[in-house]
């Protein structure tokens, strides 16, 4: 099961919010010194990716690698990459190479459309999401340019978009697409360079997960091991942390501003909320606790932003009801770090 993140109390959202005095790599000014992701050639590999998470403490042991430390090293420089950065307009000119991932999350999209939800009495999983995921897997969408690596990056690519089986999406899934991102920078499909990074977050993350709402929407999926409203969101994460640092550096959009509507749609925190609004019925602070316990708890952006950092590591990378699914190894190296 992908869980989501979840707690006991709401308070633990505004510890974790504030508790921003570890050793721990957290933003804050560290863009000039946090180190370059390193490149991997695809001749020295020696394993394809595989699910190697069964216990508590191959989740222990996962986190002292090689392929964690890189993966965690990625997420921070995409954090760092968008502070103070706006998302661009849909329409507006990328690199080549991020072109050719926003022009496959298209297709994906088209999909849909060929793969219509079938007449169902269920609340959530419409048959028609494994029609959908039976086309992903037999179709080679990731083209010449990355046929090298398709062997590494298609089993991680493959569960981005939710479970085939139980039809349902959470932050498991999510952490899968960043996952298969950090696997193609690794092999510099895409550059480790500060632009490239920021359009990684701000075209292409945006655009997957636009394209995971529609899929959530039309086939009914559920959410993936939901906590209600103690959960911060019922399907997903990064799009909070990334919108937070975006915001970082500004004084004039305080954290209390999320509960005035209509929000501003160029920042992905307000993105986000702005679509549980659209999901969800009934007074925000009942539907969404923890979003309103940060609203209303903790001061400034920058505290936002490390908060989340420490709770998606703590939260989804740390439960291994979430992580056992990922396929590891291969790119994401199992030597121990």
């Amino acid at each position: 099961m992908y869980c989501m993140l979840h707690s006991s109390s709401v308070v633990t959202v505004i510890g974790a919010a504030l508790a921003c005095d570890e050793d721990r790599m957290v933003p804050g000014d560290r863009k000039d010194y946090l180190p370059q992701l390193r490149k991997i050639t695809v001749a020295e590999l020696v394993q394809l990716p595989q699910q190697k998470i069964h216990t508590d403490d191959d989740v222990v042991a996962w986190h002292k690698t090689r392929g964690y430390r890189d993966f965690w090293l990625f997420l921070l420089r995409l954090n760092e990459a968008v502070v103070n950065h706006a998302v661009p307009r849909a329409d507006g000119s990328c690199s080549p190479t991020a072109a050719v991932l926003i022009s496959i999350l298209d297709e994906l999209d088209s999909w849909i459309d060929d793969i219509p939800p079938l007449r169902s009495p269920q609340r959530f999983g419409n048959l028609a999401f494994r029609t959908w995921g039976d086309r992903l897997t037999q179709v080679g969408l990731l083209g010449p340019e990355l046929r090298a690596v398709i062997p590494y990056v298609k089993p991680i690519f493959e569960i981005s978009f939710g479970s085939f089986l139980r039809m349902d999406y959470g932050t498991g899934h999510e952490t899968s697409f960043a996952m298969f991102l950090c696997c193609l920078t690794l092999v510099r499909f895409f550059e480790p360079s500060i632009d490239q990074e920021r359009e990684l977050v701000l075209r292409v993350f945006v655009r997957y997960m636009r394209l995971c709402w529609r899929l959530q929407d039309v086939y009914k999926l559920e959410p993936a091991g939901s906590h209600g409203v103690w959960g911060l969101d019922d399907y997903s994460f990064l799009g909070y942390v990334f919108g937070s640092a975006q915001l970082r550096e500004q004084a004039e959009f305080p954290v209390s501003a999320i509960l005035r509507l209509p929000l501003p749609q160029d920042n992905l925190y307000c993105i986000c909320i702005t679509r549980v609004h659209q999901v969800k019925h009934g007074p925000f602070h009942e539907h969404s606790s923890q979003l309103y316990a940060i609203a209303t708890g903790v001061p400034n952006w920058t505290k936002v932003n490390s908060g989340l950092l420490k709770m998606y590591e703590g939260e989804v990378l740390s439960k291994r009801v979430v992580v056992q699914h990922l396929p590891l190894g291969g790119l994401l190296s199992l030597d121990e770090d």
